[in-house]
């Protein structure tokens, strides 16, 4: 399903000649606002465009979906997609908004809607230190299971998007067979995402690309 890697002229195109979609002002700020935040950062390789081979991809699966289901793809869920990592709590996002005193939050909501707002917002994922635990990874699993409760009740475009976004990253930490984040993504697809893409309304073309992305994995667990 989703392509390595893709440009922004190769998404655009897509957009307007395969979905038959109008580039509109709610579109062409997504893609500027994804622009702003991602630009220059590079994936786990430390080489690869965060954007060309994370955020368009990801959109880019995201349409394909809607179009093999025939739903309905507007503006607002490719604008969704696009952003779907805009929120993350980073330093890179406090960076370029520090000059919006109301903060980030206020900001994105007022640009974008409270559609593309709230699906943004129900991805982020929220900070450590807002978990409990007597330890760090006692607050991660508290994370993990409070972000799965989150999911498993939200609306359709926003598993959709959380589905393209793990496969997305599945797919691309097989291509480095000793990182740390292998492990995680192992026990995240056994604990919830497998199982996830079943949950009603069942996405089955998410499914069987998972557990192939999950078995790719499992093959490369012995060299973790």
């Amino acid at each position: 399903m989703t392509k390595d890697k893709i440009t922004k002229d190769e998404l655009v195109s897509f957009i307007e000649n395969n979905a038959k979609i109008r580039i509109d002002n709610t579109l062409e700020s997504a893609f500027e606002m994804a622009e702003e935040v991602h630009n220059n950062i590079k994936r786990e390789d430390e080489s690869s465009s965060f954007l060309e081979t994370h955020v368009w991809p990801v959109t880019l699966d995201v349409i394909k979906h809607y179009q093999k289901t025939t739903k309905l793809l507007t503006t607002l869920q490719i604008s969704s997609a696009i952003l779907h990592d805009v929120m993350e709590d980073n330093d890179r996002i406090l960076d370029v908004y520090t000059s919006q005193a109301y903060g980030f939050d206020a900001y994105f909501r007022h640009r974008f809607g409270e559609y593309i707002y709230h699906v943004a917002n129900t991805l982020k994922t929220k900070p450590l230190e807002n978990y409990s635990g007597s330890n760090e990874e006692e607050q991660k699993i508290s994370r993990f299971t409070d972000y799965c409760s989150i999911l498993s009740t939200s609306k359709y475009e926003i598993k959709i998007i959380k589905l393209a976004d793990r496969l997305n990253n599945m797919r691309f930490i097989s291509q480095i067979p000793k990182h740390e984040k292998i492990k995680r993504y192992l026990r995240e697809a056994e604990d919830f995402y497998i199982a996830y893409s079943l949950f009603p309304p069942q996405t089955l073309d998410y499914y069987h690309e998972i557990r192939n992305a999950y078995d790719e994995l499992k093959s490369l667990k012995i060299t973790v």
